[in-house]
């Protein structure tokens, strides 16, 4: 795991995943929730900003990461961001969180195959960031189709991010 400067602040952005019907988070959630509570209790100057809005089923996405890490990690060191809906409006929040902020080094916490992009992202608004790298779940089928629907956001987002960095709205 990298490490910031001694005493600086990191920011870990906890990407959203699905909520499934009954309000609780998806197996993609619970998974990027638990390895970013593990960076956060390893190193007390990381703070994680969770990101995801409403989608087909309340509550939010960071509502529920919230809510997985009561009691691991202490509440002051939450940042909640219900607001954005899509990884570039997350990549833009956070990068605005961070500036504003003073923080020193940025982990995004997410699954493999959406770190290219995230990367990219981050880099297209001017901040660097690392990785936290998870391990791979799920049925091969199942990552194979989700390398290959972000293969088909990578242009979008490119497209958008540079877009975002251009208009100086990042």
């Amino acid at each position: 795991m990298p490490k910031p400067p001694s005493g600086q602040r990191t920011l870990a952005v906890v990407f959203g995943a699905a909520v499934r019907p009954d309000g609780s988070a998806s197996p993609a959630l619970a998974r990027r929730v638990g390895y970013a509570a593990a960076v956060a209790q390893a190193d007390p100057n990381v703070d994680l900003f969770l990101s995801g809005g409403t989608g087909a089923y309340p509550p939010s996405e960071a509502a529920v990461m919230a809510d997985l890490l009561a009691g691991a990690v202490s509440a002051e060191r939450l940042i909640l961001d219900e607001d954005s809906v899509d990884t570039l409006e997350t990549v833009r929040a956070a990068a605005a969180h961070a500036r504003a902020n003073g923080y020193a080094m940025i982990l995004t916490c997410t699954d493999a195959y959406h770190q290219p992009r995230v990367g990219m992202l981050f880099r297209l608004l001017g901040l660097a960031s690392r990785p936290v790298r998870l391990a791979a779940r799920g049925p091969r089928q199942l990552r194979l189709k989700m390398w290959l629907r972000e293969g088909a956001a990578i242009p979008y987002d490119l497209v958008a991010g540079i877009g975002a960095a251009w208009r100086g709205r990042a």
